[in-house]
């Protein structure tokens, strides 16, 4: 390299900061990206930069699993260097190995409950069937009902009685 290049590159790593290196793509064809830790202008470090350029998206538009894990495992310096292709397709499988021991698991288990539930081993959960909170003055009721319509204010001990009941039956 000459000497003005080298100073011209100097220049700009001072002014303008360095260049992003491309690391790699995953299978979605987002591509991920470095920027090496520098000194700036003004004399100060900075810290190495990780990010990613993602296919067609706006970054208010993120979601999960539109990375893979591995990658966004990298740009968030939990891990140094940056997954193979192997290695995220070999996690892939692990995964969805997983998922279907999973199933097999649960279907197992329904299946063993189900006949516990014939053989009487088991009882089977009661199906009740809620119509409205328990606090509410008219919890199983259609409508609410006015009565009583005292106020805690208003309300004293012994003044409202039950429809039907007569005045004589107090105790």
């Amino acid at each position: 390299m000459s000497r003005a290049w080298r100073a011209l590159r100097a220049l700009r790593l001072r002014l303008v900061g360095p260049a992003k290196e491309l690391v790699g793509t995953d299978q979605f064809g987002n591509k991920y990206y470095r920027v090496p830790k520098y000194e700036s202008r003004a004399g100060q470090i900075m810290p190495e930069r990780r990010f990613v350029e993602a296919v067609n998206r706006e970054a208010y538009q993120y979601q999960i699993g539109d990375f893979p894990a591995e990658w966004e495992a990298w740009i968030r310096k939990k891990r140094e260097d940056p997954p193979t292709i192997e290695e995220i397709l070999r996690n892939e499988n692990y995964r969805e190995e997983m998922k279907q021991k999973v199933k097999d698991v649960s279907e197992k288990d329904k299946l063993l409950q189900a006949k516990e539930y014939e053989e009487g081993l088991v009882a089977e959960p009661s199906h009740t069937q809620v119509k409205g909170h328990a606090s509410a003055p008219y919890y199983g009721k259609k409508e609410p009902s006015q009565d009583p319509t005292s106020t805690a204010n208003t309300f004293q001990p012994g003044a409202w009685m039950p429809p039907g009941s007569g005045s004589g039956q107090n105790k």
